[in-house]
């Protein structure tokens, strides 16, 4: 491909990826791979550089864009020698007098004003950069040490006692510690989720929202898989990939498939009876987007509205299953403030039987009930996670 024809194709792609995030369908990831796959004479080089294009215009624009052309327009200006590429045999058309570019923003304008306080505008860049590569050791089979050794490159975590940290292009799905379970994908700041919640052996574990399990292993291997765990979601296929995790990770998890809208009637013989409570709930993931830039052209006033709403709900759903004296910890991967402190202080001004406990992370910033880290400051994911007691 000429370089025209690979930037006529990043606005092929981005014009798929425009729709996909209104229509709320698949993710730019997938959706590069599916343009290639059915034109097959890309070469790798041509693959790459037309997906470096895609993902810069995606970075660049904080509002979703009108078009593809529009988030290319875009990037001439931070380039100018793509302009050339106009015009020229198999790239995009001529630029036309008085044709818009995208604006150059870190965040959609309306989410200035739903961002925590303690996220400053000097932070905002550290959202789109780059995210590395966390792995979670399975510490009830191995040890960082010893996974350490096996991953040329790979520091240790600065937080998590169960992570490390590989550079952002490592692929692991073929090591054979990935293949056994001896490791597992994870964001640093998910298996500080996981720590928050102090599992020990013995306990009964309700992971609300458990989606594909990630934390329920993390909390499985915490417990030196003595705690019985219960995970349990609404989504089928994200929670039919867990079986086949915990089997190879060697974990004993029972999933629980429940009905929206029916959650609580189907967790009822739980109540009253589990010492910790996990709600990792549906959210924003605005502090995902150096992961999944084009999550900021998802996400809309009405959608961030449906959400308050869930887990306000979800979390008045975990409270009864939690023994007195139990513990229910809430997370989101979000810097929003309504969905972190706001959230959970609302809960407090519901449930007066309730108080607030220490997370136990000596990291990040206080933040109302809660504890919240950014990638500017802690070099994780964004999210704020709290720790209630039921008195």
């Amino acid at each position: 491909m000429t370089p025209a024809a690979r930037l006529q194709a990043a606005i092929e792609i981005l014009d798929e990826v425009i729709a996909s995030a209104r229509d709320d369908g698949p993710p730019a990831d997938s959706i590069v791979t599916r343009y290639f796959k059915v034109r097959r004479y890309a070469g790798s080089g041509d693959r790459r550089a037309v997906r470096e294009i895609v993902f810069r215009a995606i970075r660049r624009s904080g509002e979703r864009p009108l078009s593809g052309r529009a988030a290319v327009l875009g990037l001439v200006e931070d380039q100018p020698d793509l302009a050339e590429l106009f015009g020229q045999p198999r790239g995009p058309e001529p630029v036309r007098e008085g044709e818009e570019p995208s604006q150059a923003r870190v965040v959609p304008e309306w989410i200035e004003a739903e961002l925590s306080p303690l996220v400053t505008p000097d932070e905002l860049p550290a959202l789109l950069e780059r995210a590395p590569v966390d792995l979670r050791v399975n510490i009830g089979r191995t040890s960082r040490e010893a996974m350490l050794s096996e991953f040329p490159g790979a520091q240790p975590t600065m937080i998590s006692p169960w992570g490390i940290r590989l550079s952002p292009d490592s692929k692991v799905d073929d090591h054979p510690a990935f293949a056994d379970g001896r490791v597992e994908i994870q964001d640093e700041g998910s298996q500080l989720i996981a720590l928050v919640c102090q599992a020990q052996p013995g306990q009964l574990i309700v992971d609300l929202c458990a989606g594909a399990g990630g934390k329920a292993l993390a909390l499985a291997a915490a417990s030196n898989n003595q705690a019985t765990i219960i995970a349990s979601d609404t989504n089928r296929a994200r929670l039919s990939k867990l079986p086949a995790r915990a089997e190879r990770a060697g974990a004993n998890i029972a999933t629980r498939l429940l009905d929206g809208g029916r959650e609580a009637q189907q967790l009822a013989d739980l109540a009253g009876t589990a010492d910790v409570v996990l709600v990792d709930a549906p959210c924003s993931g605005s502090g995902t987007w150096r992961r999944s830039p084009e999550g900021r052209w998802r996400l809309t006033p009405e959608r961030l509205t449906r959400l308050l709403a869930l887990q306000s709900r979800l979390l008045d759903i975990a409270a009864p299953l939690v023994k007195p004296g139990g513990r229910l910890v809430y997370a989101v991967c979000s810097i929003l403030s309504r969905e972190g402190a706001g959230q959970t202080a609302a809960f407090l001004s519901r449930h007066s039987s309730w108080m607030v406990e220490e997370t136990g992370l000596n990291a990040g910033r206080s933040d109302g009930t809660g504890r919240l880290l950014t990638p500017a400051q802690n070099s994780t994911d964004g999210f704020f996670v709290a720790s209630l007691i039921r008195k």
